[in-house]
Parts: structure tokens; C-alpha cells; sequence
């Protein structure tokens, strides 16, 4: 027989690598200082690319005996891993880092560690995912998200809070509380109703049933989709959750309409299901803002916060440049607006091109006095992608068409 080569291609799964930094996503949790892991004791922040390097950094379901036999990891543990078993499995491609720390003792919870990760990743972070599952909803809480929120955004290092608290009772949670300029904080009620996510939560230690939630799920679907995109477009972003359920165990089934209706516009996010079409969804994209803010919806905020450092990136390198005048009427020389107007518009007409603006336009007003200021006000304007999220249908008999 003659010498012969045969090759067989393989498929090694290999993640491909996202464009851009829109999918760069943040997961943190509190833990007892028994439950985390040898790793996250000396280096609290750590970037995995998938459930393999999680499970290798600790983040563990279960561990194997000599015997060959399983038990089950530290409830917090197990919760961790589920959630991170879920972004990977709606965004594969995710750049994920994750913080473990622990738990504060007291009722004081100053989330610090939310910059924490944030400095870890560079300030290149776009979403953050928040566990505390043990931990009631607080109003305080939330303010005190949104200013570590604006304290970030005031230094390059503007994310998207997604927040899981304890749910106690779906049927008691204040539906007051949203409003006040919180647009960088979302909450999270919704968790599963049957797998893993139920299982935890029938496994919960304590006797006042901590909430699972179904924060990961949800970080996937928004480090997924594109920074203009609502996480409740039925046909884009499945959530995978096949019974949708609250975090205090209460199935979607067995609730009131009227009362799901109620938790939607209080703004709270969780899983909902659509007539004629299988599986669950996300209810909306809320923040915690106000209904009439231009910042009441996740994807807003991702798109504005894109813009700003696109801008940013375009307008630092001119810092400390010379801008010319005319010298009969003293204003700014048109050809220095010019100049500066198309360069404020680069990073808008990349957004633009990517679908993510309907249009834009920056302007500067050339009788403003840069000789005695040094200052250069640039005006931006943008034209949002606006979201189909009601669809009005008038249908009946005609004699003809």
C-alpha cells in the first residue's frame, strides 16, 4: 500500500473574538469569607472567558471526592456559577470580569466594589451585574448604586448597573421607588421557574429563601445586544427560560395580570411570556428612572454613554490645540469650526454607519469668546433609534379591499 496523508478538520469550538467594546460586561457578588474561593482571597477581580476558566478559578457547582462521589459547592458558590453558565450561554463571545468579595457585615453597603472591578478592567466595563441575593430591596440602595454610577461616568468609566436583590414577596415590593435619575441602575425580580435556577432556590439555606435571580440571563442578552437594541425584542433576544418565575419563588402563571402590570411599571425587569410565541422574554429594558426620561430604558443610556466616549476619544488628542480667529470680526475662523465640528462628528458618524443614530449633528457657535475663556462649547445633537414596543392594529370586514 502505498504512503498516504489524511487530515480531519475539526471543530475546537474556539469563541470568536466581538468587535468593539460594547459586550465588555462586569459580574460581581458578596460572599462569606468561607464560601469564596482560594483565588478570588488574593486577587478579588479576575477575567474569564468561559465556564471552563471559571470552574478553574473556584467558581464551582460541586466537588468530587476520592471516592469518585459529588456534593454539592457552598450555596453562593453554586448561584455564581449559574449565573455565569448563563451569560456564556447567551453571549459566548462575552468579555466577562468577575468580583467576588465579601460579605459586609451590618446593614451599611457601600458597593465600592462596583469601581473596584471597573478600575481592574481599565474603566472598559459597559454593563455591571450586581448579586445580592440575600439582601432586600432598599430605596437607599439604589441611590446609593446610581451615585457610584455618576461618580464613574464623571471619570471615563460610565456602565450600566443591573442590580439583584432579595426579593421577599413579589406582592409587597414598593412600586414607588423608581424616578429620581436613577438611569444607571436597573432591578432585577424575575428569576426560573424549573432547572437550575429553581433548584437553587429550593436549596437555599436559610429560612428566609434567598433569590436566585435571573441576573445572569439578563447580562447576556445585554452584552449581546447592540447598544440602540431593547433586551425585550421578542424576536432577537430569548431569554432561554422556559417557566419564568419572581425571586420569591412565585411562578408568572400563577400571578395576577393586573399585578404583573404593576411590577412593569413600577420598572422592575423579569421574565414574561407572549401570546402565540413559546418561551419567555424580557418584560422591557427599564432603568430605574422616570417613565418621561430620555434615560428610562437601558439601551438609551448605552447609546449616549457610546457616544460620549466616542466623542471623547476624538476631542482629547485637540486639548491644549490652537484655534484661529478672524481677525476683522474677532469670532472663531470658519475653517477652525469646521475642523472641530467634523471632528466632534467622527464617533457619531461611526454610530451612525453601524445603525446605532438615526442622524446627528454637532455645532459650535463662532462668537464665542475663546481668547478670554479658552473654552470651546460644542453643541451635539442625536437622533435615537426609537423602540417598537406597542404595535396599535385596526382590523375587521369590508365588503371590498
Amino acid at each position: 500500500m502505498s504512503t498516504s496523508l489524511k487530515i480531519e478538520r475539526q471543530n475546537g469550538n474556539v469563541v470568536k473574538a466581538l468587535p468593539g467594546e460594547d459586550h465588555i460586561t462586569g459580574f460581581m457578588a458578596y460572599l462569606a469569607t468561607g464560601d469564596i474561593p482560594a483565588g478570588f482571597k488574593s486577587e478579588h477581580v479576575q477575567a474569564l472567558s468561559s465556564i471552563e476558566a471559571a470552574e478553574a478559578a473556584g467558581i464551582i457547582d460541586h466537588t468530587t471526592g476520592a471516592d469518585g462521589e459529588e456534593t454539592p459547592a457552598a450555596w453562593g458558590l453554586r448561584v455564581i456559577h449559574y449565573h455565569l453558565s448563563e451569560i456564556y450561554r447567551l453571549n459566548p463571545g462575552v468579555s466577562l470580569y468577575v468580583g467576588i468579595f465579601e460579605k459586609p457585615t451590618g446593614s451599611n453597603m457601600t458597593f465600592a466594589e462596583i469601581k473596584t472591578v471597573q478600575n481592574y478592567a481599565g474603566s472598559r466595563i459597559r454593563q455591571m451585574g450586581v448579586w445580592c441575593g440575600d439582601r432586600a430591596l432598599s430605596e437607599d440602595d439604589l441611590v446609593t448604586l446610581q451615585g457610584i454610577g455618576d461618580n464613574l461616568a464623571e471619570s471615563a468609566g460610565e456602565l450600566s448597573i443591573i442590580y439583584a436583590p432579595k426579593v421577599d414577596s413579589v406582592q409587597t415590593l414598593p412600586t414607588d421607588i423608581a424616578g429620581g435619575g436613577k438611569n444607571r441602575v436597573s432591578v432585577v425580580i424575575g428569576q426560573a421557574g424549573s432547572g437550575m435556577g429553581a433548584e437553587l432556590y429550593k436549596d437555599a439555606k436559610n429560612s428566609a429563601k434567598a433569590s436566585v435571580s435571573g441576573l445572569g440571563v439578563v447580562l447576556g442578552l445585554v452584552s449581546s445586544a447592540k447598544v440602540h437594541q431593547c433586551i425585550a425584542w421578542v424576536k432577537e433576544f430569548p431569554t432561554g427560560v422556559s417557566v419564568p418565575a419572581f425571586g420569591d419563588g412565585t411562578l408568572l402563571r400563577d400571578m395576577d395580570r393586573a399585578m404583573v402590570e404593576q411590577l412593569d411599571t413600577a420598572r422592575y425587569l423579569f421574565f414574561d411570556t407572549k401570546t402565540g410565541q413559546a418561551g419567555s422574554y424580557m418584560n422591557d429594558s427599564h432603568t430605574m428612572d422616570s417613565a418621561q426620561s430620555d434615560y428610562a430604558s437601558i439601551e438609551s443610556v448605552r447609546t449616549m454613554d457610546k457616544a460620549v466616549r466616542g466623542v471623547r476619544a476624538y476631542i482629547i488628542p485637540e486639548l491644549g490645540g490652537n484655534v484661529y480667529v478672524d481677525a476683522d470680526s474677532g469670532q472663531l475662523a470658519s475653517y477652525t469650526v469646521a475642523y472641530l465640528e467634523t471632528v466632534a462628528n467622527h464617533a457619531l458618524e461611526d454610530m451612525e454607519r453601524a445603525g446605532e443614530l438615526s442622524g446627528y449633528k454637532a455645532e459650535i457657535d463662532p462668537a464665542q469668546d475663546v481668547a478670554a475663556t479658552s473654552t470651546v462649547d460644542i453643541v451635539i445633537k442625536q437622533v435615537a433609534v426609537p423602540v417598537m414596543r406597542h404595535v396599535r392594529i385596526k382590523i375587521g370586514f369590508a365588503k371590498s379591499v
